[in-house]
């Protein structure tokens, strides 16, 4: 399937983290391998330094992307009317298989519900 490796924020449902693993995705969430707690900044810093693509509801990774001024980690903003988990889950499916390669390449991706916008990093 994909090479890419998905670290869900605490704001992602265990359902969503539980669906991605089932469609074939490497996908753990923050809590795995960091305190819950950990500040954003330091949850940017371990995925730039273990290859993991942040998925968020989080607008604050965007504006540390931008003032750090990195071309990695990626990372998946979703900003959908609905957070529940088969609303995220139904879109990130139609999403994901096509952001595969841009991501790798490293990305600021934002899902709404009727449009995708994708950013490469670093953001100016």
């Amino acid at each position: 399937m994909t090479q890419i490796r998905l670290l869900a924020d605490m704001n992602i449902s265990p359902q969503t983290v539980t669906f991605l693993q089932q469609q074939g995705w490497e996908i753990i969430r923050v809590s795995e391998v960091l305190p819950a707690t950990t500040p954003d900044s330091d949850i940017l810093e371990f995925a730039h330094r273990e290859e993991w693509i942040i998925l968020t509801q989080d607008l604050d990774f965007s504006t540390l992307l931008a003032l750090g001024g990195y071309n990695q980690p990626s990372l998946i903003t979703l900003r959908l009317p609905a957070s529940d988990p088969d609303t995220v889950n139904q879109k990130l499916m139609e999403v994901l298989p096509g952001i595969e390669d841009v991501l790798e390449e490293g990305c600021a991706v934002t899902i709404q519900d009727t449009a995708v916008r994708i950013r490469k990093l670093p953001i100016r």
